[in-house]
């Protein structure tokens, strides 16, 4: 059995099947092609570094909409920190689909996302809209360069398509067929023998939810 970490980013597993969607995973396969964008200020030096991590850490291109690279009913564990909010709801549903194909009977998906309920908070005590705002990232820069537009090609945007709080993933979880969705403590889990696997990945500013696939 596997146990898979979709949306890694900087933070892979060990021991677990650490996959991302980032280009920066394909552009690693090119050092020259790198170089060359580098070059020509269509990477930042964060996207370099970001490249050279994927390198180093043999990351997996996938597209989890569409196929997670594990056979079916191949996986105990699939966890994903701070991803389902890049994804559209249509994505969202296909990804959950996704994620039942690969998850054995009794399999757990953990989720850990940003917490709205947490920025309404935060919102209600300082009334400042603009940190709301900011800190809900789901408005997108227009380009205004060509080295920006074509850098919004490349690499496309990081920001937020959605947000939830533990009651509306719990309800997303249960119509897409997942049983038991629970909403847990930082540091808790249902997983059995977790691992390395970081139970409190963004603290602050995350709510963990657990479901498992009947």
């Amino acid at each position: 059995m596997k146990r898979i970490n979709v949306g890694c980013g900087m933070t892979p597993t060990v021991g677990y099947v650490n996959v991302d969607n980032s280009f920066s995973i394909k552009l690693s396969k090119f050092p020259w092609l790198v170089t060359l964008l580098y070059r020509f200020k269509l990477v930042s030096r964060a996207q370099m570094d970001y490249i050279e991590f994927c390198q180093k850490n043999q990351l997996a291109w996938a597209d989890v909409t569409r196929h997670i690279p594990v056979e079916s009913g191949g996986a105990d564990v699939l966890y994903s920190s701070h991803m389902l909010e890049h994804l559209d709801r249509q994505e969202a549903r296909l990804f959950l689909a996704e994620a039942q194909r690969v998850l054995a009977s009794g399999g757990v998906l953990r989720l850990a996302l940003p917490d709205l309920e947490k920025n309404i908070r935060t919102y209600q005590q300082n009334m400042d809209a603009d940190q709301l705002i900011d800190a809900v990232f789901t408005c997108v820069p227009r380009p205004r360069t060509l080295a920006q537009r074509i850098r919004m090609l490349l690499v496309g945007t990081r920001h937020h398509q959605w947000m939830y709080d533990g009651s509306s993933l719990c309800k997303l979880l249960s119509a897409a067929g997942f049983s038991n969705p629970v909403v847990l403590a930082a540091g808790q889990t249902t997983i059995q023998n977790p691992g390395p696997l970081n139970l409190r990945e963004y603290e602050d500013i995350s709510v963990y939810v657990e479901a498992n696939r009947p």
